[in-house]
């Protein structure tokens, strides 16, 4: 075999011999592509599996509604979905379905409560009262599904009205989530007596009546109802009606209580 020959098989065979090796190298990268793939594909799936898992029982304005149905202190009605406020004997029951971000709801607690307290606190009426979150499911945030978890808590310790008429007086914008701060839920309970307790502050940090909350906005959903607030006296929505004032409320349940 002359030497020419001999450099040419050399030559080919060590040109063979760079071509495995980088087929090997392409394989191995293949190897590692292929792997790498996986392991991204089974983190996203948990990643995935993670946001399904974080977003299970969230309420619809984007708060979590962990926990068992804690009713607040008092509640009644069906699955205790109701705070009273006045006498068991009253002869008339105002049922107010509210929603602590309502502009509506404040103006109607505006321009009637003067005239709710009186007659509360004569025993001539009683009012029960179902939170619901509608603006937070219209608008997002967490205010209305925040606020009235606190006024629950404040139910615990006897102070709902007071606690009720405060968030109405101090309500935000409704496109302000503030009440979506439980620093500012609590920081409004200074302002009536006896309520900034560490188990009242403990009850609006835990959430203890959020599942409460979102159970109660269910029932306002599934009711049939069409905004708030639904003010129903003798099963009739009285905020519909335009020719009622807070003297014809007073008037209609003075007569009911002398029968």
């Amino acid at each position: 075999m002359s030497e020419k020959n001999s450099e040419g098989k050399r030559t080919a065979r060590e040109r063979l011999a760079v071509e495995r090796e980088k087929q090997k190298s392409a394989d191995r990268r293949r190897r590692a592509l292929i792997i790498g793939a996986s392991v991204a594909c089974v983190l996203g799936l948990a990643a995935v599996i993670g946001v399904i898992a974080a977003n299970t029982g969230r309420h619809k304005g984007g708060e979590k509604a962990a926990g068992p149905v804690v009713a607040p202190s008092g509640a009644l009605g069906k699955d205790s979905l109701a705070i009273p406020v006045g006498k068991d004997g009253a002869k008339s029951t105002l049922t107010v379905w509210e929603d602590f971000r309502c502009p509506a709801c404040q103006a109607f607690e505006t321009a009637y409560r003067p005239t709710l307290h009186e007659l509360t606190d004569s025993g001539k009426l009683r009012i029960e009262y179902h939170l619901v979150t509608l603006i937070d499911g219209n608008l997002r945030g967490s205010g209305s599904l925040r606020a009235a978890n606190a006024a629950a808590c404040a139910q615990d310790v006897g102070r709902f009205r007071d606690y009720h008429d405060v968030l109405y007086k101090n309500q935000p914008k409704e496109t302000d989530d503030a009440y979506g701060n439980d620093a500012r839920l609590v920081a409004l309970a200074g302002k009536v007596p006896g309520l900034d307790t560490a188990a009242f502050r403990k009850c609006v940090d835990d959430g203890t009546h959020t599942s409460w909350v979102v159970k109660s906005d269910k029932a306002f959903q599934t009711g049939g109802f069409t905004g708030t607030p639904t003010v129903l006296l003798g099963g009739k929505n009285i905020y519909e009606d335009r020719t009622m004032t807070p003297a014809k409320l007073k008037q209609m349940v003075e007569d009911a209580a002398k029968g």
